[in-house]
């Protein structure tokens, strides 16, 4: 009962006026950034971030989820119309929902991803309901090792899972811890790394290095390489709405994606890539018509639309209750608490019930207007995939020069800005992922304050980490991250010389 009370304190902030246009706006965004190619709900909260670090923290992160929903929505028109998915999660839907465009059935794939999408985002929202209130019960008993431990497991499995390399994953980690720790040390009040320049003493802006990293970078590196692809969009033919056979073909596969999605999307760098292929699989194997999947299967496209869109509930549960960023597009989110000055975690629940249920609210919220919005806006849609790609890359660019020099007026932020969008554009080139600067730049300085706090409380010993019993259970999965993918690799790899046996 005191989490429906809550719920529906949540919904009285996020059914406020103010509120209200800020999630229609956030969806609306979110939709036109997912459709346009190569940008993700990543790039566009980070170029947002400068722009609204004078908005009211509720309002400005209703918005931020607005935008997150929204992308993932408006990811499956690109995939669809113009084989171009704007995110790795959407290549299985492009896989199918191509072929349907071309044999003439845009309509429906364009209408079973929307309402997939919205049948996954209402039972994930549910769930991320009733599950919330349960895990800050349990890390609300976390002291300062139990925090130290999830950070490391937050440094672990965000730098050592995304990427294709676990050497260039904490190599960015650790760029981004040395990145943190620049400024004045918070317990010494000693001046560290900052080189004899001033504007340094205070640290390094979290919001500029973002924007220079996802927006700068991802910017000048599209403009570079992606620029080189031709598109052919997919015309628009026949009717958009679901047939009887559509419905009865797609309702299924929107049950499976969202339980596949949700809970791979709340584990630590799980994201929405593994439960995306595994649900197009699953439907693959499931289906009747298998002859179908690669000319046009409308499963092909539901269950991963479904799977995709609850792993993005999964990781904002993450997120809010823990305060782990499991995935890119978190850690972007992360970056928008802590611009307020709000850590993520059980702590939040109890100091901003407020803000969090109504963040919650905003959701459901969210979840309808996309709905509502999505397939009789298409055309408009549509018609942004013309824009020139030289003239996005430009507009990305004057927003993100723009944003950042109006956080505090200061030229050296720009200086900055475009040294890290260069160093963030060597990073996307040589295939260093980005998100882990993100997360070792916020829970860096974090991690070292409830370590020192740790050892104070134990008088210098370590046992500490190991005595306790969360702790000691987060120590033994960092361990278990490290060690399971090669040791499925190796016995994978051993499996052909035992068949030749």
């Amino acid at each position: 009962m005191e989490t429906l009370a809550s719920l529906i304190s949540g919904f009285a902030i996020a059914l406020t006026l103010q509120n209200l246009g800020l999630g229609l706006l956030g969806v609306l965004l979110g939709t036109a950034v997912g459709v346009l190619p190569g940008i993700g709900p990543g790039l566009a909260i980070a170029l947002l971030l400068p722009a609204t670090s004078h908005f009211d923290a509720t309002g400005a992160l209703i918005m931020f989820a607005g935008v997150y929903y929204g992308a993932m929505y408006g990811g499956s028109t690109t995939s669809i119309l113009l084989n171009t998915p704007g995110e790795s999660a959407s290549i299985a839907t492009a896989i199918e929902g191509n072929m349907m465009a071309k044999n003439g059935r845009a309509g429906p794939a364009l209408a079973t991803s929307a309402i997939g999408s919205f049948v996954a985002g209402t039972i994930g929202i549910v769930l991320l309901t009733v599950m919330a209130p349960l895990v800050v019960d349990i890390a609300i008993k976390f002291g300062p090792a139990e925090y130290f431990a999830v950070m490391v497991l937050a440094f672990i499995t965000i730098s050592a899972l995304l990427g294709n390399s676990r050497v260039r994953g904490l190599v960015s980690l650790c760029l981004g811890i040395f990145v943190g720790l620049i400024g004045f040390d918070r317990q010494s009040g000693q001046a560290r790394f900052t080189f004899g320049i001033p504007q340094l003493f205070d640290g390094i802006d979290v919001v500029v290095v973002a924007v220079g990293l996802f927006a700068v970078g991802e910017a000048l590196y599209m403009a570079t390489y992606l620029n080189r692809v031709g598109d052919n969009l997919q015309k628009m033919k026949g009717s958009i709405w679901m047939s009887k056979q559509d419905w009865k073909r797609s309702w299924k596969p929107w049950l499976r994606g969202t339980a596949l999605g949700f809970p791979f999307g709340a584990l630590p760098a799980g994201g929405a890539e593994i439960p995306t292929f595994l649900s197009y699989a699953i439907e693959k194997k499931l289906s009747k018509h298998p002859e179908e999947f690669g000319k046009g299967a409308i499963e092909g496209v539901a269950g991963p639309e479904a799977a995709n869109n609850a792993s993005v509930t999964g990781s904002i549960t993450m997120l809010l209750t823990l305060g782990l960023p499991v995935s890119v597009t978190a850690a972007i989110v992360l970056v928008a608490f802590t611009q307020y000055g709000l850590q993520p975690g059980p702590l939040l629940f109890q100091n901003n019930p407020s803000l969090v249920w109504g963040l919650i609210a905003s959701m459901y919220i969210g979840n309808v207007l996309l709905l509502i919005l999505n397939l009789p806006l298409v055309g408009i849609w549509v018609k942004l995939l013309r824009i020139p790609r030289p003239l996005l890359y430009a507009g990305i660019l004057v927003f993100a020069t723009l944003g950042t020099y109006g956080i505090r007026n200061d030229w050296f932020d720009l200086l900055l800005l475009y040294i890290i969008g260069v160093v963030g554009f060597f990073m996307r080139r040589y295939d260093f992922p980005v998100a882990p600067t993100i997360v070792g730049m916020i829970l860096g300085p974090l991690a070292e304050q409830n370590l020192r706090r740790a050892l104070s409380i134990s008088r210098g010993d370590f046992s500490i980490f190991v005595t306790k019993p969360i702790c000691a259970t987060i120590l033994a999965i960092i361990i278990l991250v490290l060690i399971a993918p090669p040791l499925w690799r190796f016995i994978e790899s051993r499996r052909p010389a035992r068949r030749r046996k």
